[in-house]
């Protein structure tokens, strides 16, 4: 295969795996009655006159299944956490002991559990129309250089191939995920 061809198609792996990559954060981000920090870690908090995300003024542990300890590096910035979770209406309503700050998940719903789903699966399409969209712009490269002479018909086939075999995999990989989350929020 021609070394056009090749640039081409590390792009589309290269972008495919982002989308990957973006579908797996977004799944995080789905409270399934577990405790996780992907819910809180991405706020922003505005501390020492600077809007910065929680996870870099605070650690995070998880002593028990369904609880989450926020504990700040710098205890004067405690009360300025607690308000932003507070604000940041996830359903959820922090403790604050002195030292850190803890967060209780209760169990979700039947038909909550239910509603997430739908939502992980639109997040999954998404991802895979994400990944399609790559799939048809490589295409689109991969014709242009057979038009203009530095890909031969030979090499085109080939390339389309990979691409689809590409397409496939990152498909698959989103399909994984998106199976695990889901079998997670049905969990009781």
């Amino acid at each position: 295969m021609s070394e056009l061809a090749d640039v081409v198609l590390e792009d589309a792996t290269e972008k495919m795996d982002k989308a990957v990559s973006h579908a797996r954060a977004e799944f995080a981000t789905i409270r399934t009655g577990r405790a996780s920090s992907a819910l809180v870690e991405k706020l922003v908090v505005e501390v020492y006159g600077a809007d910065m995300k929680l996870q870099d003024v605070a650690s995070f542990s998880i002593p028990e299944v369904r609880q989450l300890v926020i504990s700040p590096h710098d205890p004067g910035t405690l009360g300025v956490i607690e308000k932003t979770i507070r604000n940041a209406d996830l359903g959820l309503a922090p403790s604050n002991d002195g030292r850190s700050i803890r967060l209780n998940f209760p169990p979700p719903t039947e038909q909550r559990r239910k509603e997430l789903t739908r939502v992980v699966d639109k997040m999954a399409e998404e991802a895979k129309v994400a990944i399609r969209n790559v799939r048809r712009h490589s295409r689109k490269e991969l014709d242009d250089l057979k038009k203009t002479g530095d890909l031969t018909e030979n090499d085109l086939t080939r390339a389309e191939k990979e691409l689809d075999r590409l397409t496939h995999v990152h498909e698959t990989q989103v399909d994984t995920a998106r199976v695990k989350k889901v079998e997670e929020l049905l969990e009781v």
